[in-house]
């Protein structure tokens, strides 16, 4: 899939974006909880698992 479009959907929706980069594994399960209790943190690690 496209960075871009991948770093544009970590900024926006970030599981939809873990999910896509990585399916439905640990990656997915700690974005969850981390845009549930904070977003900021969500959206880094989820532009962290993208870009990595």
């Amino acid at each position: 899939m496209n960075k871009l479009v991948l770093i544009l959907l970590a900024i926006f929706l970030p599981p939809v974006a873990v999910f896509l980069k990585s399916g439905a594994g640990k990656d997915l399960l700690i974005n969850i909880l981390l845009c549930i209790l904070f977003y900021v943190p969500g959206i880094i690690h989820a532009l962290w698992v993208c870009t990595k």
